[in-house]
């Protein structure tokens, strides 16, 4: 019997999904994890699959059973658990072997681990995998990184289960190290923008206009059959038309109303800052988590804190332009902050390929994608895709709707703080002279050099405010 062509360890939702759909695209595949006990009932739901599937219950067994060079992907919680998955396995890799850390992994450990493992001759690869349990299984968007070498060894393997698109294969090597992992973490970040923009949106529909839900089902339903077609927009009409089995209500209106979060939308906005790019929509949208988390004192405030009583609520088209503007400009700003790591890094992000590998699979596609996919091949180095006179003219479209739509949510005392913050992140970007010069002032102000102004050459000249001051 022939050696695995790939080893798949851990068997939770994401990994049993994934090794299934190596096993029916005739790859290959060994599986184990650390419970043991879960592979044989892996194999046995595996039904007519099982043939592509070697068993192990053990990690020396299951590295054994691999074809040279080994490839063992770890699809296991990201942190000190892949730490030490990588650590009691290498004993049993060879020179030129390659590990895959395929979970949602912070690309800095990803870039450490790299860097040691090459030490010792051992590819590592950090591959962010998007689409969920249903794309693990039927087709995902996967976001490699790792040398040359690692990725022409997965190219045969990962291009048959991704998810296609045109009949394009929806995976691509995106540069050394941790670049798979931060592309992948950027995606989760433009979803959280994605979500709460939604969810402003219904909050609007429903607190400012009275609206059921199964009527924002039906606009979110119309509106995904146009140009705000996409994954989100789908299931979120989906799940508004739910019905609570033990009350008969919506279930929207019985699930509380603290959202949860693993932590990529954080990193994203603290790459982002370091980077020093704006990700305000995105921020916006992991504050807005944090603050429903605090369900209690909300509660609380809910009876102390005064707010506006109506809300001007505005027309349908008026709402889905603000919608769409909103979209695209968080996009924008989640391919500046990609643009800018490429640079950093030296990654030489394709820009446009991630564009491309994200309209089928992952979590955020959606048929912009399609419009920013041919605007980033045609690009110049250097300029922004708020240059584009397409994506102007769509924002010149629509931007007054989105203005309209956050002073109906300022007025009426419904929170739109994402939709306000990509609002205020166009305007900022469009002011020749913007205000930051008293900012600069205030630092000046209160600078360590006793409040004096100091040359290009390092002289200290009198306080700004002086007038006989040399400048």
């Amino acid at each position: 019997m022939r050696q695995a062509d790939i080893g798949v360890f851990g068997l939770g939702t994401m990994g049993s999904a994934l090794a299934l759909n190596f096993a029916e695209q005739g790859v290959r595949v060994a599986v184990g994890n650390r419970e043991t006990e879960w592979v044989d009932a892996f194999l046995e739901e595996a039904g007519a699959l099982a043939s592509h599937i070697v068993p192990s219950h053990s990690l020396e067994s299951f590295v054994a059973e691999l074809e040279v060079p080994r490839v063992v992907l770890f699809m296991i919680p990201s942190g000190a658990p892949v730490d030490h998955m990588i650590q009691a396995v290498l004993p049993l890799l060879s020179a030129g072997d390659t590990i895959v850390d395929a979970g949602n992994a912070d690309f800095n450990d990803t870039r450490r681990r790299s860097a040691a493992l090459a030490a010792q001759e051992i590819n590592f690869v950090g591959m962010g995998v998007s689409g969920g349990e249903e794309g693990a299984r039927n087709g995902p968007s996967m976001m490699v990184g790792g040398s040359d070498a690692s990725w022409q060894r997965l190219q045969p393997m990962l291009e048959p289960v991704a998810a296609k698109f045109q009949d394009a294969p929806c995976v691509a090597h995106m540069g050394t190290d941790g670049a798979g992992h931060f592309v992948k973490t950027v995606h989760n970040g433009i979803e959280y923008a994605d979500m709460q923009v939604i969810a402003e949106v219904y909050g609007l529909l429903r607190d400012g206009g009275g609206w059921e839900a199964t009527r924002i089902a039906a606009l979110f339903d119309r509106w995904n059959q146009g140009p705000l077609r996409s994954f989100l927009m789908e299931i979120s009409a989906k799940v508004l038309l739910a019905t609570d089995p033990k009350t008969g209500r919506p279930a929207v209106e019985v699930i509380v109303d603290k959202a949860g979060q693993k932590g990529t939308g954080r990193w994203t906005v603290i790459e982002a800052l370091k980077l020093g790019q704006s990700a305000s929509g995105i921020e916006a949208a992991v504050g807005a988590r944090s603050w429903s988390s605090e369900k209690e004192l909300r509660q609380r405030l809910s009876q102390a804190l005064s707010g506006a009583e109506t809300v001007t609520l505005p027309s349908e088209i008026e709402l889905e332009q603000a919608f769409a503007a909103a979209r695209l400009l968080a996009h924008i700003q989640g391919f500046s902050v990609l643009q800018a790591a490429s640079d950093t890094f030296d990654w030489s992000l394709d820009l446009s390929r991630i564009a491309e590998i994200w309209r089928a699979g992952c979590i955020i596609r959606s048929a912009l994608l399609d419009d920013l996919a041919k605007a980033l091949r045609e690009i110049q180095s250097g300029t922004s895709l708020l240059e584009i006179t397409q994506f102007q003219k769509s924002l010149d479209d629509t931007v007054p709707a989105l203005r309209k739509v956050v002073l109906a949510g300022v007025q009426g005392g419904v929170p739109v703080p994402a939709l306000a913050a990509l609002l205020g992140w166009y305007d900022s970007m469009r002011q020749a002279r913007g205000t930051t010069n008293l900012i600069q002032a205030q630092r000046d102000f209160f600078g360590h050099h006793g409040f004096e102004r100091v040359d290009a050459a390092g002289k200290h000249h009198g306080p700004w405010w002086d007038a006989s001051a040399t400048s």
